[in-house]
């Protein structure tokens, strides 16, 4: 299966791998340069980046490959993916170098400028996806109907959570009851003594690879009535989606330490 994805989809494969050897690189650097930005070493946001455009791209890479007949449709899709990646990476690697930080930074009109430019990336990254979820619904696919429904409601999941990173940008600010770069989860830096919207938004994000997955699953160990466990299960993972946004909101924080 990798080596057609690498002959179908070669460059958001290759892509892929680029971003996830510059993922080690940055995890290099994040051990040998201790110059911290909001109390984290500055080459751990870049790392994490790195690495989850490394498994997104790639992902996106196993659903082009699985519409028929949309080979056009999915070369534009990959190339415009890429040309994005590479200007936010460009962002997201390069203040940090600056000796500043890449999200909600408004501080000066270059600082702003490289955000809002960030932002224009992200949103016509998530016209993709919404793309390729349309297509997901009246296209002929590759797999089979458990499988679909669980790529379908993943793709969704994702969207939303797309959303909610666009209403925490326009809050120029990702924690909720203290301000950004206080004490934080080991990693993630998630918040632990407020709220934190980044929570809510990694759930939306990654349900593109979690439900999914669970649909392949439930059709190779043949479990009965797939379709309806992976709709109960989709719907639990949004709620508990829209929970933890709630949570973040209301200034409460995931883990407390």
């Amino acid at each position: 299966m990798i080596r057609d994805l690498f002959e179908k989809q070669r460059p958001l494969m290759t892509a892929g791998c680029v971003s996830m050897i510059l993922g080690f690189v940055t995890l290099l650097l994040s051990l040998v340069d201790p110059t911290e930005i909001l109390g984290i070493n500055r080459w751990i946001k870049p790392m994490k980046f790195f690495f989850s455009i490394a498994i997104f791209v790639w992902t996106i890479a196993v659903l082009l490959d699985q519409l028929k007949g949309e080979e056009r449709f999915g070369k534009v899709i990959s190339w415009t993916m890429i040309l994005v990646f590479v200007g936010e990476m460009l962002g997201i690697a390069g203040q940090p170098l600056r000796g500043t930080t890449s999200h909600f930074n408004i501080g000066t009109p270059f600082d702003g400028a490289v955000y809002a430019f960030m932002g224009v990336l992200i949103v016509i990254n998530s016209l993709l996806v919404a793309a390729i979820t349309y297509k997901y619904f009246v296209a002929k696919v590759g797999v089979s109907t458990t499988v679909l429904w669980a790529i379908r409601l993943g793709l969704v999941i994702f969207l939303a959570g797309s959303i909610q990173g666009g209403y925490m940008a326009a809050q120029i600010g990702h924690t909720v009851g203290a301000a950004d770069g206080g004490p934080g989860l080991p990693l993630t830096n998630w918040s632990t003594t407020a709220g934190d919207l980044r929570v809510a938004h990694f759930l939306g994000l990654h349900a593109i690879q979690v439900v999914p997955s669970l649909g392949v699953m439930l059709e190779r160990w043949a479990v009965p009535y797939p379709i309806p466990i992976i709709f109960v299960t989709a719907l639990f993972y949004f709620g508990f989606f829209v929970a933890v946004l709630v949570q973040a909101l209301n200034g409460r924080t995931l883990i407390a330490i």
